[in-house]
């Protein structure tokens, strides 16, 4: 595998994983990791972008969730919806820090795009979230190396 079709495997299983579709960019890190060769702190960058592009799209798609919501494939249930929405109105937007969670923090980067959670503060705080989830992720796969 070619060092960039390596990068750009990561980049789209990373925006995978953050949408409905599946992905699991966590192994796919980790195995590049593992196999060496590869520039960690690369590695950490375009899946932390990528997963952070797929967060985006989840913020786009709630900014019209009206139009969407009752669609197959919609990225959350109207229930997994509405607890985060609950818990946004609860926190605000220091909840995204918790979308790094496997489906609640999809869902939360929904309810952050139905609440019109402004862009900036959106990519800020998703992106610290989603950047210190692979960072653990990369330290554990160089802790086993």
């Amino acid at each position: 595998m070619t060092d960039l079709a390596a990068y750009l495997g990561l980049l789209l299983s990373a925006f995978t994983s953050a949408t409905i579709l599946p992905g699991s960019s966590e192994m796919v890190m980790t195995g590049l990791i593992v196999k060496g060769g590869y520039s960690v702190g690369l590695l950490l960058l375009v899946a932390t972008i990528g997963n952070l592009l797929g967060a985006l799209l989840n913020w786009v798609i709630g900014r019209s969730v009206e139009r969407f919501r009752d669609r197959k494939w919609f990225p959350v249930s109207g229930e997994k919806l509405e607890t985060a929405k609950g818990w946004y109105h609860r926190w605000g937007r220091w909840s995204l820090l918790l979308s790094w969670i496997p489906l609640f923090g999809d869902a939360l980067t929904v309810a952050a795009g139905v609440m019109r959670e402004p862009l900036w503060s959106f990519l800020t705080l998703v992106g610290i979230a989603k950047g210190a989830r692979y960072a653990l992720v990369a330290a554990g796969a160089l802790a086993v190396v």
